[in-house]
């Protein structure tokens, strides 16, 4: 027993390196988190020895995460949640470090399937000619199955808590994440949508307790997630959502404006989204959509070039399909001096918000000897 205690009081020396409570040189830190796992190990039959090596191991798997050792910290962090999984069971805190390690895995796995600004890199899923390698969206789904399981986790909890309540909440923001990242739109916006209301409660509730910044935090995030993910839904994604709930009175501007860019008529948006016609008309007028294109001509070496502006620009349009935009493209473009000819190789793509991933456009058109330019209708 005194072992135990003095590998507990170990722990709670750690505890306040990490919160920066006690200061440590990071040569001392890694010394002393490595005494302590071993210190945890000889105790597999101890609850409460096992939640904490989960939570060590965690502990490492993110510092050598943050050190560009991705591989080293899920290879550490799969160890860590056989602990924590074996220890939650004990209590709801080792529940909690059991799910947050989940999400954490999650994270980690994933991390190839997103750029830099964290946004997902193939928001269409696997493409033709596009999409992750068999590997990262391998690693993307066992990264979602991760998060799901934590998702449960929280909900098997008291829901009483404010904490589980809370936790439950960023889980479920985290699954709407891991589906983006796979190309599962209309899902990742369910998602973010419960993940919103459960937050919203949570305000309502106490609106001025501690975690109510972070809250309001949290929501921010997520609006600017579901305006994004709104780009990459199919009109029948949008009817579906409108119709299950999930698609807040807030974004309904932007839905409609999301179905006209794919060339969906007004009348059928209207009885699609459960408007009226003047409610669909005026949203078109005073929403604008940035169109970003790009012109491309493939060179001897086989190479594309992207020309200069003006066929590399933006501009903010109202009430216009992409294919209306790329057509007035199209004309000025074969008019111009900057045309290549008709024996050429050449295409365009126009994207909604910003210039992306190919698969992302919402116009592409590739012209050549063997395609050519389409007769207006």
């Amino acid at each position: 027993m005194v072992q135990r205690d003095a590998v507990l009081r170990l722990d709670d020396r750690w505890a306040r390196v990490r919160s920066g409570a006690e200061h440590a040189e990071p040569t001392e830190r890694e010394r002393l988190l490595d005494e302590l796992i071993g210190a945890l190990r000889p105790f597999p039959d101890d609850p409460r020895c096992t939640a904490l090596l989960g939570l060590r191991l965690a502990d490492r798997a993110a510092l050598r995460f943050a050190a560009g050792d991705r591989a080293g910290a899920l290879a550490t962090i799969e160890e860590g949640l056989r602990s924590s999984e074996r220890a939650a069971g004990h209590s709801p805190e080792f529940a909690r470090w059991y799910a947050r390690g989940l999400i954490n895995h999650g994270v980690w796995l994933s991390w190839p399937l997103s750029d830099g600004a964290r946004l997902p890199k193939h928001p269409l899923g696997p493409a033709v000619g596009e999409g992750p390698s068999a590997m990262e969206r391998a690693a993307g789904e066992r990264a979602r199955d991760l998060t799901r399981t934590a998702v449960e986790v929280w909900a098997g909890l008291d829901q009483r808590d404010p904490v589980n309540r809370r936790g439950l909440a960023q889980a479920k923001v985290f699954l709407g994440d891991r589906l983006a990242e796979l190309g599962f739109a209309e899902e990742a916006v369910a998602w973010a949508v419960a993940a919103e209301s459960d937050f919203r409660q949570l305000l309502l509730a106490d609106p001025a307790a501690e975690e109510a910044a972070e809250a309001e935090e949290a929501l921010d995030h997520i609006g600017r997630q579901l305006e994004l993910r709104l780009r990459f839904l199919t009109f029948g994604a949008l009817v579906s959502l409108r119709t299950q709930g999930l698609l807040p009175e807030r974004l309904l501007p932007r839905a409609v404006v999301a179905a006209r860019i794919q060339g969906v008529v007004e009348p059928a948006i209207a009885g699609g989204l459960g408007l009226d016609a003047e409610q669909v008309r005026t949203m078109l007028e005073v929403t604008p959509w940035l169109a970003v294109w790009r012109f491309e001509v493939r060179g001897p070496d086989g190479l594309w070039n992207v020309l200069e502006h003006p066929w590399h620009s933006t501009t903010e349009v109202r009430n216009r399909t992409a294919q209306d935009v790329a057509g007035e493209l199209l004309q000025g473009f074969v008019d111009s001096a900057d045309y290549p000819g008709d024996a050429a190789h050449w295409r365009v793509l126009l994207w909604w918000h910003e210039e992306g991933d190919p698969a992302g456009a919402r116009y592409r058109l590739a012209v050549g000897p063997d395609a050519p330019l389409p007769t207006p209708s």
